[in-house]
């Protein structure tokens, strides 16, 4: 008998598992994945509802039961993801591992520090799956290239942001000589914030400037707003251009459970594992 590979699952039990809970193929997979859907929007509008004093009032101890029922539901589902997968510290640091762990933790916070509970609306970020549930791959394949351009334009848009923060910088020490304390502006970083909010073009109107030369120095800040905002945008459309060339499949991995790899690959971009793996 052929024994699996060393990082495939250990195969049978973990094997049919990790079918059912990352796979929508199937129709217990299907099954799973929509009763989860169902229980992540319960607990979502369960959360939303208890923020609400009338409803809170009421029936706040029938809420916080149910916001405890889902915890404990999401945390054995979590336990059964780890189990599932051939290495479960692959998975718990992936996107949806990180997510998983964040649906349960606001709960157990709420012990130690009230009103923690409220930041259960992270379990939003679990719908995400409806992608794959609803055959939807082409779409979850386009958020794949497009975190791919966001990676790849992360040099350039950090150069970018540098060079805006130096000109806020510069500008704001420009307004606070020119403007003084007379005029609202008094002290560097305060003159700072009034230059970012000029140069993003948001224009709160908190403080501006009264004399002609900040007047002047505020206009051209504001032109120059207009053509920062397009840079961000060029650097991004080319990387995503770039990306598109390749689309990812929506395959979940076998060992860490990771999707989005290339239509042609055999092994996970990120363990390793072979994902043509089927079991024994």
């Amino acid at each position: 008998m052929n024994r699996p590979s060393e990082q495939s699952p250990v195969g049978g039990f973990r094997a049919r598992l990790h079918t059912i809970i990352f796979e929508a193929d199937t129709p217990a997979g299907k099954a799973f994945d929509v009763a989860l859907l169902g229980a992540i929007v319960l607990s979502v509008g369960a959360v939303m509802l208890e923020s609400v004093s009338q409803v809170r009032t009421r029936y706040g101890h029938v809420l916080h039961a149910a916001e405890w029922c889902f915890t404990l539901l999401f945390a054995v589902e979590y336990v059964l993801r780890l189990v599932a997968v051939r290495r479960p510290l692959d998975y718990a640091r992936s996107f949806f591992g990180i997510v998983d762990l964040m649906a349960l933790l606001p709960s157990f916070l709420s012990v130690l520090f009230p009103g923690a509970q409220t930041l259960l609306v992270v379990r939003v970020l679990r719908l995400l799956r409806v992608f794959r549930i609803l055959k939807l791959g082409h779409l979850l394949g386009q958020a794949e290239v497009l975190l791919t351009a966001l990676r790849a334009s992360r040099p350039k848009i950090t150069v970018f942001l540098g060079t805006v923060l130096t000109i806020d910088v510069i500008m704001g020490a420009v307004m606070y000589m020119v403007e003084g304390e007379e005029n609202g502006f008094d002290n560097i970083p305060r003159s700072m914030y009034w230059a970012i909010v000029t140069m993003t073009t948001v224009g709160f109107g908190d403080i501006t400037p009264k004399t002609v030369y900040g007047q002047l120095i505020a206009s051209v800040l504001m032109v120059m707003g207009y053509g920062i905002i397009a840079v961000p945008t060029g650097i991004v459309s080319v990387e995503l251009a770039a990306a598109t060339r390749q689309r990812p499949d929506t395959q979940a991995c076998p060992g860490c459970g990771t999707q989005g790899h290339d239509l042609d690959a055999r092994f996970c971009k990120r363990c390793g594992t072979a994902l043509d793996w089927k079991g024994p």
